[in-house]
């Protein structure tokens, strides 16, 4: 029993093609349907996401900066007053004209920071964690020999 395959048909082959490219398209479209509607429930939920670590740092810059320039020292007195604002702002404004390029030239170098500063807080973290587990599973009874590294020291 030999079956007969129906001849090569490439109009038929090529739809073929259209609907499996379609249903990719349709796939790929939804997967960016439902991504775009998780973003925004988080954000509705948990508000903006925060930016770049150097995005954070300009945002710090200014805040800063805005602060210190609204500030009103009593110390100055009311006529050295305008000149020590004007003196502050000047300073404010260098300062930012000095952090502005570095940010600009280096965002990734920000970034890289503060994931070392995450790393380094978990590293120190599991590092106390582990010597306060020391420090509370320690038996300190009266028939104790090894009392560790330090010393005991008797208060009676």
């Amino acid at each position: 029993m030999s079956e007969e395959r129906p001849p090569y048909d490439a109009a038929q082959e090529a739809a073929d093609d259209e609907v499996r490219a379609g249903d990719a398209d349709a796939w790929a479209k939804a997967c960016a349907e439902d991504l775009a509607a998780e973003k925004a429930r988080r954000r509705t939920q948990y508000g903006p996401p925060p930016g770049s670590a150097a995005e954070e740092l300009r945002k710090l810059v200014d805040a800063v900066a805005d602060k210190l320039s609204g500030l009103q020292s009593p110390l100055f007195g009311s006529v050295a007053g305008g000149a020590a604002q004007q003196v502050v702002n000047q300073v404010v404004q260098q300062a930012k004209a000095a952090v502005e390029p570095v940010i600009e030239r280096n965002p990734d170098v920000f970034d890289h920071l503060a994931t070392a500063g995450s790393e380094l807080l978990a590293a120190y973290r599991s590092a106390v964690e582990a010597q306060e587990r020391r420090w509370t599973t320690r038996d300190t009874g009266p028939g104790d020999e090894d009392p560790g590294p330090g010393e005991r020291i008797d208060l009676d």
